[in-house]
């Protein structure tokens, strides 16, 4: 392709002169589907120097598989491939290299990145071997990360503020039981419609993404609140129930060292009188309780506390109060530090 003259230095010659020279049948290996740009001529250039030298160029537009791994979606960052090389000629009859500026990229300010940053280009040069033999390989990594505005928008916050109005019912009183319950089951169907959502904002895969873990948490605080409420209003229940007349034992049966306040001795039987049926053998012989709630004054205080804790059932929502919000926000730190810094 040498060819003598002063005068012209390099020849550029149209399309039609490409089907005359010898080309390489460079293939995207990762490539789904290209196209050439056609119209209104053929978006080719050949240039050939005087001392052999050719260039040739091609426009195309390729559309590429890139694996995703979206185990910290939607704080992911990705570095997709294009990977070409020769389809027939092995290295031995064809070397492909990189020049030094062989990448280059247009202005980033023209690119339709909506939910990506492009955070830059690498290349790298790769052998792969056949049964046909070993042909190099050329591959272009696009490092991008993935924006996390839309996802804040439009599930981060709202599960956040969908947990904080649960836990309204702790200040509502226990004995407004449509309130509550509403207020419940209201935040729960909630969040499973802000869970489904989210889940169809990403492809359909098998393993727990990091939106994934936190709608499912939230899910679990909010269900927590509801359970939370359940439990006072049954326990509040059973000791509101009015005590038995009167019940009777044999005298011989009890082993005390002194008679309780409510005891009344009748001759060889005592009655009770203000015992609820749950609380009858919990403070009698020096006040030692043992079940887990305690049902009368004289229990509050005494050895029984020793290795125990004590829970007042009526308090439990003074408890939720504290208890919700610090864990919400523990997970809160633990969740964020772990997928962002670490």
């Amino acid at each position: 392709m040498r060819y003598n003259s002063s005068s012209m230095r390099i020849l550029t010659l149209n399309s039609n002169m490409v089907g005359l020279i010898w080309l390489p049948d460079t293939i995207f290996r990762n490539s789904k589907n290209a196209d050439s740009h056609w119209i209104t001529t053929p978006n080719q250039l050949l240039r050939i120097w005087n001392n052999g030298k050719i260039l040739y160029t091609l426009r195309m537009t390729i559309n590429a598989e890139c694996q995703l791994q979206l185990h910290n979606f939607p704080m992911d960052e990705h570095s997709c491939p294009l990977v070409f090389s020769s389809y027939g000629y092995p290295r031995d009859e064809i070397i492909y290299k990189w020049k030094r500026t062989s990448v280059e990229t247009s202005d980033q300010k023209y690119w339709r990145l909506y939910q990506f940053d492009f955070m830059g280009l690498r290349n790298t040069t790769d052998v792969l071997t056949t049964t046909a033999g070993d042909y190099v390989l050329m591959t272009v990594h696009f490092d991008l990360s993935r924006r996390m505005g839309y996802f804040t928008i439009q599930t981060y916050i709202p599960c956040i503020l969908t947990v904080v109005l649960s836990w309204v019912s702790f200040w509502i009183k226990s004995d407004a039981t449509p309130a509550r319950t509403a207020l419940g089951i209201t935040t729960v169907l909630t969040m499973t419609t802000l869970s489904t959502v989210a889940r169809n904002s990403l492809p359909r895969v098998s393993y727990v993404t990091a939106m994934d873990l936190f709608v499912t948490v939230c899910f679990l605080f909010v269900v927590a609140a509801m359970i939370e409420y359940a439990m006072l209003n049954y326990y509040s229940y059973i000791m509101r129930r009015p005590p038995p007349r009167m019940q009777r034992m044999a005298y011989s049966s009890l082993s005390m060292s002194r008679t309780p306040r409510s005891v009344m001795p009748m001759g060889n039987s005592l009655l009770w009188h203000d015992y609820d049926d749950n609380c009858l053998y919990e403070c009698l012989d020096g006040k030692d309780c043992k079940s887990f709630f305690c049902c009368f004054e004289e229990c509050k205080e005494g050895g029984w506390r020793k290795g125990r804790i004590h829970v007042n059932i009526r308090e439990l929502d003074s408890y939720s109060r504290v208890f919700f919000p610090t864990s919400f926000l523990l997970f809160n730190i633990v969740y964020w530090v772990s997928y962002l810094y670490l």
